[in-house]
């Protein structure tokens, strides 16, 4: 009696960027892919706080895995972005010198970046520096620009790749932590927090747990997790005239040090932080640290001093003992681990989820001749917003101008938030200058019933 077909043909555990490129990705090839994600909701883990700048990969190492990832994920993200609605701002960056020893590590970059592709790049003089950035300390000693530098959403993009994905067949199995599987004879069996889930294929993409459910699976990992904690200061909005560029510090091995950047959704922002910690989980904010950042940034931008800080917040990178991605199809059958991502995650997704489908390689699947395309409702303050329609049903919250559309809209949709910070990535909503102070009260009512826990017994 022949054996019956698996359920999936791949099985994607987690549900970060790279795990939603993924899915769409192998969507799009045509097979029956369903992600599996720990937490109550998709982007719960490393990649719910970054600094939404789209990289060249100027400065990744020349021939790396990630250099390569970067460049690809890089182009089909200016490829596709029209088609998904998603909002791209060009900013250019400029990497500037503040001493002498930086200055003369400037024509390195610049040969680095040639090297990688983006030849673009060029030195230019601290006086260029200061027109193009008036608002600059005036000890600047030089920089190199960047003009392919965008700004994009950090949230809406990966949201995006799964809506896709989900469009065309895939399944997400939220709070489905996998404990535990086989591979039995041509299929994996994965034990999951909500029961079994049969698949040809896994990947894994688990982001600060990689390296434990590579060893839950297979026994072995080829890295180990050691978390990377980058906080975060962000200015109010009228802070964002200072500056137009993304400024970066000249690198150094471990860091790409702190940037100050504009957000798509009209502020300025200053990090991040390069903090080892042992805890996956912790991602807690310091005073003692945003005060220096805060200083930082006013040691750069000296008119910072003049702006408040509206909001703060920490996120935690999976670095590792390596310097390069660690991507490896060689510690079980039928089984790829994608680990190891770190700040450059969210500009390489699109091209590690390449990267992979070339490794898997899948025999008999027919890509997708004319894939479904979701309606994305973008966040970016630079493009038209929904407070802009009309029909709108009225603005709830108002530092961040989100309707009562859009709330309803996104706790309707095919991958309804379960959590207020599900909805906040959605929307925006509580995320401005009073932080939920005015607008809690409409809120609960608009989601009673909807969330889990109810917004005001959630610690958030």
């Amino acid at each position: 009696m022949a054996k019956p077909h698996p359920s999936f043909d791949i099985a994607i555990i987690g549900a970060g960027v790279v795990g939603c490129a993924m899915a769409r990705r192998f969507t799009l090839d045509g097979a029956r892919v369903v992600v599996l994600e720990r937490a109550a909701d998709v982007l719960d883990g490393a990649s719910k706080a970054n600094s939404a700048i789209l990289h060249t990969g100027f400065d990744a190492p020349p021939g790396s895995l990630e250099q390569a990832c970067i460049a690809a994920g890089y182009r089909e993200y200016l490829d596709i972005h029209e088609g998904l609605g998603l909002p791209l701002l060009k900013s250019g960056a400029m990497v500037l010198a503040w001493d002498d020893s930086q200055l003369a590590a400037l024509p390195g970059l610049v040969e680095k970046a040639h090297k990688n592709g983006v030849t673009e790049v060029t030195q230019i003089s601290r006086a260029e520096v200061l027109r193009r950035e008036p608002h600059l300390a005036p000890h600047v000693t030089g920089g190199i620009e960047v003009p392919g530098e965008y700004l994009v959403d950090p949230w809406t993009s990966a949201h995006a790749y799964l809506l896709q994905a989900l469009a065309n067949g895939a399944e997400l199995r939220r709070r489905s932590a996998v404990t535990g599987g086989a591979f039995e004879g041509d299929h994996w069996r994965l034990e999951t927090s909500r029961g079994d889930v049969r698949a040809r294929h896994v990947v894994t993409t688990a982001g600060l747990y990689g390296d434990r459910v590579d060893r839950a699976l297979t026994g072995k990992s080829h890295f180990e997790i050691r978390p990377r904690k980058g906080q975060f200061v962000v200015f109010d909005k009228p802070a964002s005239r200072l500056a137009r560029a993304v400024i970066l510090p000249v690198p150094t091995r471990t860091t790409k040090g702190v940037v100050i950047f504009r957000t798509i959704f009209g502020n300025l922002a200053v990090g991040p932080t390069a903090e080892e910690q042992e805890s996956r989980e912790e991602a807690a904010c310091d005073r003692a640290t945003l005060k220096a950042l805060r200083a930082k940034g006013i040691e750069m931008l000296p008119d910072l001093e003049n702006y408040e800080i509206t909001a703060t917040y920490a996120g935690l990178r999976p670095a590792s003992e390596h310097q390069d991605y660690q991507i490896s199809a060689d510690l079980a059958p039928n089984y790829i681990s994608v680990g190891a991502i770190r700040s450059t995650g969210l500009s390489a997704a699109l091209g590690i989820a390449r990267h992979v489908a070339g490794m898997l390689a899948l025999g008999g699947l027919r890509p997708l001749a004319k894939p479904a395309l979701p309606a994305i409702r973008h966040l970016s303050n630079y493009h038209e917003r929904d407070w802009q329609r009309p029909g709108h049903g009225g603005i709830v919250c108002h530092c961040e101008h989100v309707t009562r559309r859009e709330i309803e809209a996104a706790l309707a949709g095919p991958m309804a938030p379960n959590t207020l910070q599900g909805l906040k990535r959605r929307t925006r909503v509580t995320m401005g200058r009073c932080q939920g102070f005015y607008c809690m009260g409409a809120l609960a009512g608009i989601t009673r019933g909807r969330l889990d826990p109810p917004i005001g017994e959630a610690d958030d």
